[in-house]
């Protein structure tokens, strides 16, 4: 897909946070984790907040369960996003511990639950950006 063919709003990654969308563009999800607490850690942050020390990156399994969700079927902007509705916006929490929000693909409003295990879904926007989104998977 071409840069220009994709007109929706895209994340401008800054310096804290360009491991993770590296990681994204080459397929992996990439998230901080503090060696002294153990904790992982999104969205990216320069200190952790336990510790205060800088935390590294390492690759995660992409696996976790629904904590929230909402059902968007209004757009805004309309104009944008008027052919995607009704879609799904969740809170994930990962495996690893930390939360991540996402759109659910492959599933229908009516059918979300909590605690619905999901895996992430690699969605190249453009050649630089690729977005992140969760997939129903079985238990």
């Amino acid at each position: 897909m071409s840069d220009t063919a994709y007109a929706k709003p895209l994340p401008v990654p800054d310096p804290e946070s360009t491991p993770f969308w590296d990681g994204m563009r080459e397929g992996r999800l990439m998230l901080q984790r503090c060696a002294s607490t153990g904790e992982h850690l999104f969205p990216p942050v320069t200190f952790c907040p336990g510790s205060l020390e800088r935390p590294e990156w390492v690759e995660v399994s992409g696996k976790g369960k629904v904590f929230s969700w909402i059902v968007v079927r209004h757009p805004v902007p309309r104009d944008i996003y008027a052919d995607e509705v009704p879609y799904i916006v969740a809170l994930v929490t990962l495996d690893e511990g930390c939360r991540m929000t996402g759109n659910i693909v492959g599933v229908a409003p009516e059918d979300m639950r909590a605690d619905m295990p999901v895996q992430i879904v690699f969605n190249r926007a453009t050649a630089e950006i690729t977005l992140p989104a969760f997939r129903p998977v079985e238990g």
